[in-house]
Formats: C-alpha cells, structure tokens, sequence
C-alpha cells in the first residue's frame, strides 16, 4: 500500500467521522425540539381532556413525547448524511460532470 493511498484512506476516515459527528449533533438538536415540542400538548391535554386523563398514565405519555424525539433525532441525522455525501459527492466529481444546467443547440 502506498503512502497517497494511505493518506486518501485517511482523508475518507477523517471525513467519515466529522459527517457522523455533524449528524448526531444535529439529530440531538432535534431531538430536544421535537420533546419539548410534544411534551407541552402532551402534558396539556392529561390535566385538560378527560378522555385523555383517563387513558393516558405517565408510561403513555413518556413513550410519546420519547417516540417523537426518536424519530426527530434518526430523520435528521439520516437527512444530514445523506446531504453531506451528496456535497463531498459533488465536490470530488470530474470538472465535466460538476456542469448540470442544460444546454440546447
């Protein structure tokens, strides 16, 4: 194995982690928006609705608000890698494919 080959090698592992470190930070971000986001109405609504006081212990309630935050953090995250692929994607293609408005003759 060469030494550029090692180096590109590198190059990709280093890129690799910042990609799931932005990731995760982001999906956490999210995360913590989308709790709090569904933890007011949650909350609200048990000391509000009837229906809902009687059908909804504190297990219920956590498993929505934590389902929620769930699916914010994993969205986001998948959203933010596949985003930065296509960047680094685009960024290391040949001159000739960078070009992709049309043009007619």
């Amino acid at each position: 194995m060469s030494t550029e080959t090692s180096a590109h090698l590198d190059q990709k592992l280093a890129d690799a982690k910042r990609c799931s470190r932005e990731a995760a930070m982001a999906g956490a971000k999210a995360a913590v928006v989308a709790a709090v986001a569904a933890a007011v109405p949650t909350l609200a609504s048990v000391r509000m609705l009837p229906w809902a006081k009687a059908n909804l212990n504190p297990t219920g309630q956590a498993l929505i608000i934590s389902t929620v935050a769930g699916m914010a953090y994993f969205i986001v995250a998948d959203k933010t890698i596949v985003s930065m692929a296509r960047k680094d994607s685009f960024e290391s293609a040949p001159e000739h494919l960078k070009n992709t408005s049309f043009h007619s003759n």
